[in-house]
């Protein structure tokens, strides 16, 4: 998995948010730094492991509006962030701070060579599905994420590095711990839901529940809605369990639900799907070492090992 056929997507926000809850490091200046030292060093190490020709890193565009038009609930009520601050009572972490540190890591990337990608109204695992479905056919594609959102994308040509395990995701990972193959990871999260995302499911109705009672969702071919749906009531009619029940009267759910989780160029407008096109065609590849080390400085980050990572990034072409 390494080599010139390597390309790295980074899902920005989930890798940042992982370092600005954990890490309460604070620069000279008395300014909290930790998602921003965190979100590097973590990149550089990702880099280093795969060494990647070409590097994406993938913010947030505010949301989609297509999802809330669908249902409104979507991605509503999520829990604050927990964060990891022993002095919380004497400095207190604000919005400012959060967004002023990604700002400074977007700031810094410029300085590397990295592609950032933002799209406005659109969630980074579009863009990240986008690309893994239509950009780079030839080369493996690797996603950096603790979101299992991803899941359905993986294949042949594209796995997972979860942050979180330090472990490679491929298909025969995601069918070993959900039963599901990820060619029907999307259609049995529509079933079950995602409550981290706000979306209910079928209740009662898990992933390993599913594989036991619809085995070819196992299967690497797709299984479509309206066929599962046929299962369901056949299943249904010929038995007892109330799983199959379950299913027959939340179908309206789950189509809903298969909208909203699906990962694929109908959530996208036309407009959106060239923006994606053109940034990856348009992304330059920058090495401003001095312009790096003077903005850690300003930031109050004395120890940062700037060397390193222009010395990982080196390879790194546009």
């Amino acid at each position: 998995m390494q080599g010139e056929g390597t390309v790295l997507l980074v899902d920005g926000l989930n890798l940042f948010l992982r370092h600005f809850t954990a890490n309460p490091a604070m620069g000279s200046n008395g300014n909290h730094v930790g998602g921003i030292v965190g979100s590097l060093y973590d990149l550089n190490a990702i880099v280093q492991r795969f060494k990647p020709h070409k590097v994406y890193v993938v913010w947030e565009g505010g949301g989609s509006p297509r999802r809330r038009h669908i249902f409104p609930d979507y991605k509503a009520h999520r829990r604050p962030e927990r964060l990891n601050r022993i002095y919380a009572d004497e400095i207190k972490t604000t919005v400012s701070d959060h967004d002023n540190q990604i700002k400074d890591v977007v700031n810094l990337l410029k300085m590397l060579p990295v592609n950032q990608l933002y799209v406005p109204d659109c969630e980074a695992d579009d863009i990240i599905a986008y690309i893994c479905r239509y950009e780079h056919p030839n080369d493996l594609h690797v996603i950096l994420s603790s979101d299992k959102d991803y899941y359905q994308l993986v294949s042949e040509k594209t796995v997972i590095y979860s942050p979180t395990s330090k472990k490679i995701i491929q298909v025969q990972d995601v069918i070993d711990r959900f039963g599901i193959h990820p060619n029907n990871f999307a259609l049995a999260k529509a079933v079950c839901g995602d409550p981290s995302d706000n979306i209910p499911g079928i209740s009662g109705v898990k992933f390993k529940t599913l594989s036991n009672r619809f085995s070819n969702l196992t299967d690497e071919t797709p299984v479509m809605l309206d066929d599962f749906f046929v299962a369901a009531r056949q299943a249904a009619g010929n038995s007892t369990i109330k799983a199959h029940k379950q299913i027959v009267e939340g179908i309206d759910t789950i189509r809903r639900n298969w909208e909203l989780v699906h990962l694929d160029t109908g959530i996208l407008s036309g407009t959106q799907a060239k923006r994606i096109q053109d940034l990856c065609v348009a992304c330059k590849s920058n090495r401003d070492k001095i312009g790096f080390i003077r903005y850690l400085l300003s930031l109050g980050i004395q120890t940062f090992n700037a060397d390193l990572i222009f010395y990982t990034f080196s390879h790194i072409g546009a």
